[in-house]
């Protein structure tokens, strides 16, 4: 892991210099900048695989540069394919990275297995690319110059003047992250999961080079058959992240998920030192307990870390220092606290679950949702959609039925928070119903093009573009690398990920069960107390904390100066979030009005 920073255009060396140290946290073990007049390529690196200053970037062969951001898990099946037109110099991927694409020009991108921000200076032309499912992050600004970097702090002092865009705080209210290309600095964006950007003669090209949709459904009809395909690809894509020069832990909740990895981990030989969460006098959220039975039957060495409402508000400042902009996420914290704890105990590289839920349907909702599809082909629905109309109610559960009634798209991601009506009613602004659809529309439109029908197979997509990847994998990124850690996500392999999209869609679900097909595949080798257990998630007592800290009134200070919000509809959701509903939503106001108050006011 990596940071990477370059300005293309006039730059004052100071200035640039500085905000490159912005990043040292994503790498510790070299500073690199090469520099002309026009150009600041730069590099922080993270050591994970080869050590020696011959991998150090920027990397120069030939007249192409090259920072790189990531893994290729791949690369020494790729440096033996490209042996006989390249020669090597260093043991790492990055060296892999250039002679890729010397020999084959952006297209080398489709042969990457991994997780990846590069960046590539080939000439006059810049080359930008974030990897398929938006493991790593690309952030850039078209301004008097062009700056790109791995995070938006490196570039904010090239911003004129600190503007919150609107496109990024709607889509924040609605799905708990701004969507692609969107971010809370007006004028910096960011590429999507599976897209690139060249910039050449002042211009901006963003495309697409991957889609998982283009991957062909109903290929795997068989139960068996997906049980034992699916088996092969997620031990393999185990087995590849094992590979380090540095060490490596692995994160354990009480789950199959986490489970899953260490087992087969286990099975390659490498007991990794396990890392679990608990919260000091809430035991309702704690999942030490389970966390260690799971480590029991595997043989795994458990870290038990113990947090409380100090130390989670004393942290909160950093972790949102690390995420530049606003994520309603506030597992976000306690996750900083715990590679906090695994930083210190020397640990470079960290296993983690992301993506499985999306992948075979671990959360109930998708079910349910499933469940209320079938409400839109009721033959006399008119009497009931004129109902819903009229008799406005704050659950979810009447605005799923109101967009089914109205045939308007059901699920809006596993992140929908706030919806239009909700948003309409709070702020001081008219938000029209299914304004918020215009944030979706890229992928919808992708979906209905594609050759897949069932609407599962959309939960999971649109999960994964922006649930996961712009949710889930930004918290991970910016928390583990705030620490100077590399995190690795097994179940976001891409062939793993287009296996599961080969599959007829009713296999994951056709049996009313949860990650049906994953606890299948475990169910040889682990025990039935941890495939039968209840999800919990990643659950923290953060809306107790907030309340009893009494930081929760930072809310309506914030407000009183910027009078986005009805003040009495504002109070009605603290009272609310205080008794235990729309607890996020709350959060998600809380770590807005903290970024408005450091950027804006």
């Amino acid at each position: 892991m990596c940071a990477i920073f370059g300005i293309i255009g006039e730059y004052d060396e100071i200035k640039a210099k500085s905000a490159l140290s912005s990043l040292t946290h994503r790498g510790p073990d070299y500073c690199g900048v090469t520099q002309t007049q026009r150009v600041f390529f730069a590099h922080q690196r993270l050591s994970v695989v080869d050590f020696h200053e011959r991998s150090h970037q920027p990397l120069k062969r030939r007249d192409v540069l090259l920072s790189f951001n990531g893994e290729i898990y791949n690369y020494k099946e790729l440096k033996k394919e490209l042996e006989l037109d390249f020669e090597f110099e260093s043991q790492g991927d990055a060296e892999v990275v250039i002679a890729a694409y010397l020999k084959w020009g952006v297209s080398f991108v489709q042969r990457l297995r991994g997780m990846f921000a590069i960046a590539l200076m080939d000439g006059e032309t810049l080359h930008l690319f974030r990897d398929r499912l938006g493991k790593k992050p690309m952030f850039y600004l078209n301004g008097d110059a062009f700056v790109y970097a791995s995070e938006i702090k490196a570039l904010l002092p090239f911003l004129k003047k600190k503007e919150m865009d609107d496109d990024a705080l709607m889509s924040y209210l609605s799905f708990l992250a701004p969507t692609p290309p969107f971010t809370f600095f007006k004028n910096v964006k960011k590429l999507a999961a599976g897209e690139f950007l060249t910039f050449k003669d002042g211009n901006v090209d963003v495309q697409r080079y991957y889609d998982v949709l283009s991957q062909e459904p109903n290929v795997i009809t068989d139960k068996n058959d997906a049980i034992a395909k699916i088996e092969a690809a997620l031990e393999e894509s185990i087995a590849t992240r094992l590979d380090a020069d540095a060490p490596i832990a692995s994160l354990l909740s009480g789950g199959i998920d986490s489970a899953t990895i260490n087992y087969f981990a286990k099975k390659r030989g490498l007991n990794l030192p396990t890392y679990t969460l608990g919260y000091k006098e809430f035991s309702k959220y704690d999942e030490r307990a389970n966390a260690k039975q799971s480590a029991d039957f595997l043989g795994l060495k458990n870290t038990q870390v113990e947090i409380d409402q100090d130390a989670f508000m004393d942290a909160s400042e950093k972790v949102f220092d690390a995420l530049d902009e606003p994520l309603n996420d506030p597992a976000a914290i306690p996750l900083y606290l715990l590679f906090e704890q695994i930083k210190k105990d020397g640990f470079k590289v960290v296993m983690s679950g992301e993506g499985s839920d999306e992948l075979f349907l671990g959360y109930r909702q998708y079910f349910e949702y499933l469940d209320i599809e079938g409400a839109s082909s009721l033959a006399h629905k008119n009497w009931l959609k004129k109902y819903f109309r009229a008799n406005f109610s704050m659950n979810r559960e009447w605005e799923w039925y109101k967009r089914v009634f109205d045939n308007t798209l059901l699920f809006r991601t596993s992140g929908d928070k706030f919806t239009d009506l909700q948003k309409n009613d709070l702020m001081r602004r008219n938000v029209r119903d299914n304004d918020s659809l215009k944030y979706l529309k890229a992928y919808r439109d992708r979906f209905e093009s594609s050759a897949h029908e069932d609407e599962s197979v959309w939960y999971s997509y649109v999960d994964l573009n922006v649930f996961q990847a712009e949710h889930f994998l930004t918290k991970l990124d910016r928390v583990s690398m705030a620490h100077s850690i590399e995190s690795r996500t097994p179940f976001l392999d891409h062939k793993l990920v287009e296996t599961v999209f080969s599959l007829d869609p009713k296999l994951r679900y056709e049996d009313g069960v949860t990650k049906s097909l994953l606890k299948h595949i475990m169910k040889p080798y682990l025990d039935a107390s941890i495939l039968s257990r209840k999800k919990k998630g990643f659950s923290n007592p953060y809306m107790e904390y907030l309340v009893n800290s009494k930081k929760i009134e930072l809310i309506h200070e914030v407000n009183e100066q910027t009078g986005m919000f009805k003040r009495d509809k504002l109070q009605e959701y603290l009272q609310t979030a205080s008794k235990g509903s729309f607890k996020q939503h709350v959060w998600g106001l809380y770590v807005l009005s903290r970024w408005i108050k450091k950027h804006l006011l």
